[in-house]
C-alpha cells in the first residue's frame, strides 16, 4: 500500500514558512536584517525609473547564498527557483544575476553591511554571548579574482624609468649637437618632462616635414637620397621620442597605482602579489591577495578591513582607526600575535588610545627559553649599571654611552637610540663571537630605551595571571574563523575586482560565518536530543552499568560479573551511608 500520488491532483500554495524547521537560519537571516534602521536605505530610493527590489529582500537572499557557499551570481539566482529558505526570504521575487551582482558591489551596501555588523555585535552582547571585554585581532591572504602572471613590479618600472630619462637625455644631446632642433627650456637639466617630449616631438615633427617637402621638390635622384640621408635620424628619433612619451606616461601611472606597495596585476589594480600558504606549484610562487584583517570575540567577527600590505604590522593602527570610526569602541585589551607586535603599535595603543596591548613581539618566545637566558654573547643578558650607564661585555670590558642616534623609517616613524662603544676590541678573544665588525672596529651597542621598556611591559602582563588567560584564548579565538571562512564556507578565492567590491564580498562572507555558527548555537541549546541538555547530576544507579550491559553482547565472563556485582553493592553502601 502506497501513500497517495497523484500529479494531476490540484495543490494549492501554502506559506512557504511553514516548510521551514524552526530555529533555521533563513529566521535568523530576517531578523537581523529587519533591525536595520529604515534610515540606512535611503540611499537606494530612486525617484525616477521602475521601482527597484527593495535592498532588505536583496541583502537578505544574498546573505542566505553565502551561508550556503554559494558566491556567483548565476547559482544564487538559481537557488531563487529552487531553495525554500531563498523564496520565502525573496517572497517570490526573482531577481536576475545582474541585478544580484550590481547590488553586492553597490557602494551604498557598504553602510548596510557595517549596520548589519553593529546589529549583529549589539544582539550578542544582549544576550551575554560576548562581554566585551577584550578583541582578538588577526589577519590572513585571500587571492584575489586575478590572474597569477600579471605582476607588475615598481623595482623593474623603476630600472626601465630611469633607462627612459638617460636614453632621451642622450637624443636631445645628440639632436642639439647635429642642430635638429633648437634648445627648449626645460624645468630640470637632469629629466626631460612630458610637455618637454611632446615640444621635442612636434619641433623634430616640423622638420621632417620640412625634408618630405623638399624631397617632392628635388628633381634629381642623388639630391632626394641626400635629403633622405639627412633625414633619416631625425625620422628615427621622432619615432623614438614618441615612444618615450607613451613609456613615461605608462611609468607615471604605474607609480600612481604602486602607491606604497611593491607590485600590483594588471587585472586588479588594487590586488598586490604576496605569498600564500597554498603554495599549488610548491616553488613559493606569489600570487595577487589581498591581507584581511578581522577583530574577533566569542569566534564572531565584530569588524573587517581589507589592505594590499601583505604584513600585518603596517595594517595596525589603520584598523583600529577604522574599528573606534565605524564599529564600536575598543575595549580594555587588544590582543593580537607577534606579527603585531612593533614599537610604534605599543605606542599608539598606550598613548594614544589609553588600551592595553596583549600583543607578542617577534623574539618573546625564543627569549623565555633557557638556552637564550643563558647565552653569554645576547645583549639582553649583559649587565648593566644604571648609575655609571655603561654594559659589560663577556669579556669584562665596558661599553660606555657616545651619543643619541636617530633612525625615521620611510614611513615617518622616528626612533631613538643610544649609542655604547667599547674601549678596545682589538686583542679580544671573543671577538668572533660577539660582532662582525672589521678589524681596527670596536662593538658598538644600539639600545631603543623606549622599546625595551614596551618589551619588559609586554612581558610583565603576559606573565600576570588575568591577561595571561586573555592573551591564551586568542588561539582559540580568532584562529578559527579563518578555517570556518576557508575550510566549512569554501571561501578561498575572491569573486570580484577592486578593493571597495572586495569589501563588500569579505563582509558577507565573514557574517555568513557569524550566522552559522549563531544558528547552529541556537539549534543546539533547543535541541531535545543534545546530551548537554538532558545530563542528569544526581544518583542515578543506571549510571553504573557498563555500556556493554545494555547492549546486545553475546557473551560477559562470570568473573567480572561477579567483581562488578561487588563493586556496585560497595558503592550503594557507600551512598546510603553518607544519606
Amino acid at each position: 500500500m502506497y501513500q497517495n500520488y497523484n500529479m494531476n491532483q490540484l495543490v494549492l500554495p501554502i506559506d512557504l514558512e511553514v516548510k521551514l524547521q524552526e530555529n533555521d537560519i533563513a529566521f535568523v537571516i530576517n531578523d537581523l536584517v529587519e533591525s536595520i534602521p529604515e534610515e540606512a536605505f535611503e540611499n537606494f530610493l530612486r525617484k525616477t525609473g521602475r521601482p527597484s527590489y527593495h535592498p532588505r529582500m536583496m541583502l537578505k537572499i544574498t546573505l542566505c547564498a553565502y551561508s550556503q557557499s554559494v558566491f556567483s551570481g548565476r547559482k544564487i539566482e538559481a537557488l531563487l527557483k529552487d531553495s525554500i529558505r531563498m523564496m520565502w526570504l525573496a517572497q517570490g521575487y526573482e531577481p536576475s544575476y545582474r541585478t544580484i551582482n550590481r547590488f553586492r558591489v553597490d557602494p551604498d551596501v557598504q553602510e548596510l553591511l557595517r549596520q548589519l555588523f553593529i546589529q549583529f555585535r549589539c544582539q550578542l552582547v544582549e544576550e551575554k554571548i560576548i562581554d566585551h571585554d577584550a578583541i582578538f585581532i588577526d589577519g590572513t591572504k585571500i587571492e584575489a579574482n586575478a590572474n597569477k602572471f600579471t605582476f607588475v613590479w615598481k623595482k623593474a618600472v623603476k630600472n626601465y624609468s630611469e633607462k627612459l630619462i638617460e636614453n632621451s637625455n642622450k637624443i636631445y644631446d645628440e639632436l642639439l649637437e647635429k642642430e635638429i632642433i633648437p634648445e627648449i627650456k626645460r624645468e630640470s637639466p637632469d629629466e626631460l618632462s612630458i610637455t618637454e617630449l611632446e615640444e621635442i616631438a612636434e619641433r623634430l615633427e616640423e622638420t621632417v616635414n620640412d625634408y618630405n617637402k623638399k624631397i617632392e621638390e628635388c628633381e634629381l635622384g642623388s639630391e632626394r637620397k641626400k635629403i633622405r640621408s639627412e633625414r633619416k635620424f631625425p625620422k628615427q628619433a621622432l619615432k623614438r621620442i614618441k615612444d618615450f612619451i607613451d613609456r613615461k606616461k605608462k611609468y607615471a601611472q604605474d607609480m600612481d597605482i604602486f602607491g606604497e606597495r611593491n607590485s600590483y596585476s594588471k587585472t586588479d589594480h588594487d590586488a598586490t602579489f604576496m605569498r600564500m600558504k597554498d603554495d599549488y606549484m610548491r616553488n613559493g610562487q606569489l600570487k595577487p591577495g589581498y591581507n584581511v584583517q578581522i577583530a574577533t570575540e566569542g569566534q564572531y567577527t565584530l569588524a573587517y578591513d581589507v589592505f594590499p600590505n601583505p604584513t600585518d604590522t603596517r595594517t595596525f593602527i589603520p584598523f583600529l582607526d577604522k574599528i573606534e570610526k565605524h564599529f564600536f569602541d575598543l575595549p580594555d585589551y587588544i590582543v593580537a600575535d607577534a606579527g603585531y607586535g612593533s614599537e610604534q603599535n605599543y605606542h599608539d595603543v598606550l598613548e594614544n588610545r589609553n588600551r592595553t596591548p596583549l600583543i607578542t613581539y617577534n623574539s618573546y618566545r625564543k627569549e623565555q627559553k633557557r638556552k637564550y637566558k643563558n647565552d653569554p654573547f645576547k645583549t639582553d643578558n649583559w649587565e648593566y649599571n644604571g648609575e655609571h650607564d655603561y654594559y659589560v661585555c663577556p669579556n669584562g670590558q665596558k661599553l660606555t654611552f657616545q651619543y643619541f642616534f636617530n633612525r625615521t623609517d620611510r614611513y615617518g616613524f622616528t626612533r631613538e637610540f643610544r649609542v655604547y662603544q667599547s674601549e678596545n676590541c682589538n686583542d679580544c678573544p671573543l671577538r668572533s663571537h660577539c660582532t662582525k665588525a672589521k678589524e681596527g672596529n670596536n662593538r658598538r651597542l644600539f639600545i631603543n630605551k623606549k622599546w625595551e621598556e614596551q618589551k619588559e611591559y609586554i612581558r610583565t602582563k603576559l606573565s600576570e595571571e588575568e591577561t595571561g588567560d586573555i592573551y591564551k584564548k586568542r588561539k582559540i579565538d580568532v584562529e578559527p574563523v579563518f578555517g570556518f571562512l576557508k575550510a566549512n564556507l569554501s571561501f578561498t578565492r575572491f569573486s570580484v575586482r577592486g578593493k571597495s567590491k572586495v569589501e563588500n564580498e569579505l563582509a558577507f562572507a565573514l557574517m555568513a560565518v557569524n550566522l552559522r555558527k549563531y544558528t547552529a548555537k541556537i539549534q543546539n541549546e533547543n535541541n531535545p536530543n543534545n546530551p548537554k541538555q538532558n545530563r542528569n547530576c544526581g544518583n542515578n544507579n543506571s549510571m553504573l552499568i557498563p555500556q556493554f550491559f545494555s547492549s546486545k553482547t553475546g557473551y560477559v565472563p562470570a568473573s567480572f560479573l561477579l567483581f562488578f556485582v561487588q563493586c556496585q553493592i560497595v558503592l550503594v553502601g557507600f551512598i546510603f551511608s553518607r544519606e
